[in-house]
């Protein structure tokens, strides 16, 4: 990536026997000014301890395990535990389904992210971006990201493939509230389309701005120019941060693995059929003999009558 960034994952797309290897970058940002605390005496960096309360010291975060309360009882899982589960090392971004992109509800929508073809050749990531415009198909995917399994959808951006993540439906939370039942004119609903009208036009995000954080730069920049302000090393201390890296994938033979998805799942809806139909055939010949008896039965019956009338 041209940008500077660092790579937070790296895999591979995954549908039908094709493997598209890609980087992971977040696609957004923070635009708002971030703050620290401080003691309003004498402006010293204010700092939370991890403190234990058992035994009251301060603990270090290799020492640090998850837990999970469930009201009675607490367990506790070690980063071993945790790194045992079979998510945790799942390193593919899974093509599940083409959806049409109306079918997924916006609300379900979460983090974005923009996808970096990896390897020599990008063949197979702009196949699958052409795809995806060409018939106009959202594809529906599952991955790991910072051990935890998600849900997620790949469309295009410009000339990339972004990925967005996806809240599960057990995330959405149940509402018992609504609007009130009410008549609308067809007056109404006529002005209120005229309304509409006379705001309508095409989106530009760039014409709209965070007023908010344009004023809050404005009184930090003012203050820094008065010198009201205080040394950072002195008063802070000093603060770091790591980052982190990515791996290549490798890419196989595009045609050929193209040629195999299909047959393969060509081959699987043609099971599906001939299993059907031949379920359909049992269930025909089956009542085909239960007709046949019954009407050797009926036969038999009316012969058994004949003889006993004569």
């Amino acid at each position: 990536m041209p940008w500077g960034m660092r790579a937070i994952w790296s895999g591979e797309i995954t549908f039908g026997l094709v493997n598209v290897p890609v980087k992971l970058y977040g696609a957004t940002r923070s635009h708002d000014l971030s703050f620290h605390q401080v003691h309003d005496e004498d402006q010293g960096r204010i700092r939370y301890q991890r403190t234990c309360e058992v035994c009251g010291r301060e603990i270090d975060y290799e020492h640090i395990d998850k837990a999970y309360d469930d009201g009675d009882k607490t367990v506790v899982l070690t980063d071993e535990e945790l790194a045992d589960l079979p998510a945790e090392d799942n390193d593919e971004i899974d093509v599940v389904q083409f959806v049409p992109g109306d079918q997924v509800d916006p609300i379900l929508l979460g983090t974005s992210y923009f996808l970096e073809p990896v390897g020599r050749s990008s063949k197979a990531y702009v196949l699958l971006r052409r795809t995806l415009e060409d018939t106009e198909r959202t594809a529906v995917v599952t991955f790991t990201l910072r051990s935890k399994t998600r849900l997620g959808v790949l469309r295009v951006h410009e000339d990339l493939l972004a990925l967005q993540t996806l809240r599960w439906p057990a995330d959405l939370k149940d509402v018992d509230f609504g609007p009130s039942r009410t008549t609308i004119s067809a007056k109404e609903r006529k002005m209120s389309a005229a309304l509409v009208e006379q705001f309508s036009g095409d989106f530009d995000p760039e014409q709209f701005t965070d007023e908010y954080q344009e004023q809050l730069r404005e009184l930090v920049d003012a203050k820094l120019e008065e010198g009201d302000s205080v040394d950072t090393e002195a008063t802070f201390g000093k603060d770091t941060s790591k980052g982190e890296g990515g791996g290549d994938g490798k890419v196989i033979s595009l045609m050929d693995a193209l040629e195999r998805s299909v047959q393969k799942r060509r081959g699987a809806t043609e099971r599906k059929g001939s299993a059907t139909t031949k379920k359909s055939s049992t269930t025909k010949k089956s009542s085909s003999r239960k007709k046949s008896s019954s009407r050797k039965k009926g036969s038999s019956t009316t012969s058994r009558s004949s003889k006993r009338s004569g």
